[in-house]
């Protein structure tokens, strides 16, 4: 049997199966109550209670024999685990069934089987967190036992060979990082310089200024920027802006490349002023009316009450959206290798061609090199600073927001 075929099966074996288990419960619930006998819990929770631990068994058994697949142990047949897992499922339906009583407290054990869920979910993103960087720090290390970590993190020439001839060293490549980190942190800049300014200034206006009429045709619109394609803003700013700053820069006697970094940062600004004005809408909406009441009585006007009250007590969820601007910004790939370019140039000019980090891991692993060649193990090494770099400015943040969060009542 194919995959999909035994997906299938099993998932629609198990559905039926938990609507006869719920109903089964359910009845059986219902039957002991009209007996005299006073169930602790509704007859509804008791059918969840016997179709939750129908699928359990169920479940865990298709779940061993995956991992134990992935794992490259030797495990049955397919259709003898689907089989044996709606075997399974059988089976704990009749043992849930038999402990439908009155003393069963089915309403607890519901509760304590959603919370063991959330438990889990939870623990899957912090597990998967630590699966990336567990799998980028060891091919990280691969790379730092061939290029030295100093030259790396300090080094300001990025020319990697791509094919090493007999006898030739990683030395006869350069690896020096800052020239990435460099242009990711200058195309950053330009794009938070647009997007918090417009962001914040059109937040402001929609929730303070703005009517009803016009915030609920003005916001959905606004918001439709964050559902274009980043491919579709990269095809904007090389044929649109990219020639128009070029144009802009001769006509002040300045040269310009076509393949500029502030063309990329200008559009990728637009591309995140959605996510700084909608948050920032939401954070002030958020904040209660009796602050703004209280500053009207004592005199002040509405401008003096957003600066002065309304901005400072929703600095926090302020800070929080313009973090999630950057880190937008900083992993940000096809805008800039439309619009800015591959080649590593250090440089303070915005007006001259520049890449980035997240450009230079795809162009590496994206290449006809080995695998284990320096080229492509740097494009790990890349991501381990990067991660780095984006932690460090999460744990500024949260230092930030949680010493000027506030409690309004």
């Amino acid at each position: 049997m194919e995959t999909s075929q035994i997906l299938l099966v099993f998932f629609g074996g198990l559905v039926p199966m938990a609507a006869v288990a719920f109903a089964l419960g359910r009845r059986k619930a219902l039957l002991s109550d009209a007996a005299g006998s006073r169930m602790h819990s509704l007859p509804a929770q008791y059918g969840v209670y016997v179709a939750t631990w129908m699928a359990l068994p169920a479940l865990a058994i298709g779940i061993v024999a995956a991992s134990a697949a992935l794992l490259g142990l030797q495990v049955p047949s397919a259709p003898f685990v689907l089989s044996f897992a709606l075997f399974g499922a059988a089976v704990g339906l009749m043992i849930a069934l038999r402990k439908v009583e009155p003393t069963l407290r089915a309403r607890n054990a519901i509760e304590k089987f959603v919370y063991w869920t959330l438990f889990a979910a939870s623990l899957v993103s912090i597990l998967t967190t630590f699966g990336i960087i567990i799998s980028i720090l060891f091919e990280a290390l691969k790379f730092f036992s061939q290029v030295s970590v100093w030259d790396f993190v300090t080094g300001t020439n990025w020319s990697p060979v791509a094919t090493f001839r007999p006898g030739q060293q990683a030395a006869d490549s350069q690896f020096g990082s800052v020239p990435l980190f460099a242009g990711t942190f200058m195309i950053t800049l330009v794009a938070m310089s647009v997007a918090i300014p417009v962001g914040l200034l059109s937040a402001i206006y929609m929730s303070e200024y703005a009517s009803y009429r016009v915030r609920t045709l003005a916001k959905p619109m606004l918001e439709i920027l964050a559902g274009i394609p980043t491919v579709v803003y990269g095809f904007f700013a090389a044929i649109t802006v990219s020639p128009l700053v070029v144009e802009v820069a001769n006509f002040f006697g300045l040269h310009a490349s076509y393949t500029n970094a502030l063309a990329p940062g200008l559009v990728m600004g637009i591309m995140i002023i959605p996510f700084i004005s909608s948050l920032s809408d939401d954070v002030i909406n958020s904040i209660p009316n009796s602050l703004r009441e209280g500053a009207y009585a004592l005199g002040a006007t509405k401008s003096e009450t957003i600066k002065q009250i309304i901005l400072p007590a929703a600095f926090p969820g302020i800070m929080a959206a313009a973090l999630l601007g950057v880190s937008r910004a900083l992993g940000e790939t096809m805008i800039v290798v439309m619009a800015a370019g591959l080649r590593p140039n250090l440089t303070w000019n915005p007006l001259e061609d520049m890449t980035t980090v997240t450009v230079r891991i795809v162009d590496a692993l994206t290449g006809d090199q080995a695998f284990d060649s320096p080229e492509t193990l740097a494009a790990f090494a890349l991501g381990l600073v990067l991660f780095v770099v984006t932690l460090t400015l999460n744990l500024i943040s949260i230092i930030v927001i949680r010493k000027f969060r506030q409690s309004y009542e």
